[in-house]
């Protein structure tokens, strides 16, 4: 090829590709690797990955001279919309796969992490194991998390594109979540597998790792649940989302649906389960939320702590009763005549 004129073959591109998915899949066409199919645009040395974050008016009137697709059409596989602050969401590939899908093909919408279906086909994405969300969580628990999956995939998506600045943003409600509410513990009865007693001496190690207790487990008990014990801590803040599975990424973007429904009450329940040291830690974290909605916690939480302590004097009191009421029956009952 020499550099010159239009190229013979250009592939259309398909609904919602993205751009580094395109150049790739022509580049294969002509027996080339990316960089120098992109060199042969007119573009030397830059990444596609840079590309397809921002494309200039100049490199876009090149791709399109080589091309003959549009500078809208290009732009329209970029990802322009999306803010700096949420370029970290942005995977290199498509996160999970969709079944109906080509396996050469990128989607714009696959490569963030709030996005559970295929927007082409309509069918539940699968993660690296081959596993869907319905198989892990239940189809009856699915269906009803959808509902707030949905709410808090518009906030994150929102966000993304800079149409909505909320007082309380995901990054501040990501926090929260993957905030440390309980000091590290070994797995729990409810938490360890059904093991024979030699079973157990064999995995004593696994049953004393101490695992992170973070605040996501109160807001999506569903999640905890399910969970593998061992992956289910999540990475801090915004990298929980960019970098968790497909079951992490949904209990997250779940979590995100319920404090926006009602955050006074989802810090209330993480309090309320917390430890000491947990309580200052999530009580940091909650410093970044608006005032009014701190002096609301803090407000509720102080009662439902009083509340609390009268409930344990009031069965405090109950039981000293009870093991002093007098006993109205004999402990040992005679037969008449027998001593």
């Amino acid at each position: 090829m020499t550099g010159l004129g239009r190229l013979p073959v250009v592939f259309p591109s398909e609904a919602d590709e993205r751009l580094s998915s395109w150049l790739a899949r022509m580049a294969t066409f002509y027996a080339m690797t990316v960089p120098e199919f992109v060199a042969e645009l007119g573009l030397p040395g830059r990444d596609v990955f840079d590309l397809e974050w921002r494309l200039s008016a100049g490199e876009g009137a090149l791709i399109a001279a080589r091309t003959g697709v549009s500078e809208v059409a290009l732009q329209a596989m970029t990802f322009q919309e999306i803010t700096p602050d949420a370029r970290i969401m942005i995977a290199r590939k498509n996160r999970h796969r969709c079944a109906e899908c080509q396996g050469d093909v990128q989607h714009k919408a696959m490569a963030l992490p709030w996005t559970f279906r295929c927007l082409v086909h309509g069918v539940e994405l699968r993660d690296a194991t081959g596993g869907t969300l319905s198989e892990m969580l239940g189809a009856d628990r699915i269906t009803k998390l959808e509902t707030r999956a949905a709410a808090g995939a518009a906030v994150l998506d929102a966000w993304a594109r800079g149409e909505e600045q909320r007082a309380l943003g995901p990054d501040e409600m990501l926090a929260f979540l993957t905030a440390r509410h309980r000091r590290a513990s070994p797995p729990n009865v409810s938490e360890q597998p059904r093991m024979s007693l030699g079973a157990r001496r064999d995995y004593h190690e696994f049953l004393t790792t101490p695992i992170i207790r973070q605040a996501l487990t109160i807001v999506v008990p569903e999640y905890d649940r399910v969970a593998p014990v061992l992956t289910k801590p999540v990475r801090a803040g915004l990298h929980s989302l960019a970098q968790g599975t497909l079951l992490q990424a949904f209990a997250l973007t779940v979590g995100i649906g319920r404090i926006v429904e009602d955050p006074v009450n989802r810090a209330i329940d993480v309090l309320l389960t917390s430890d000491v040291d947990g309580q200052g830690r999530v009580q940091d974290v909650l410093r970044s939320w608006p005032l009014s909605l701190r002096r609301q916690i803090s407000a509720r939480f102080w009662r439902a702590q009083r509340d609390e302590r009268e409930r344990e004097i009031a069965e405090k009191a109950t039981r000293r009763l009870q093991s002093h009421k007098p006993r109205r029956v004999q402990s040992h009952q005679y037969r008449y005549r027998i001593s």
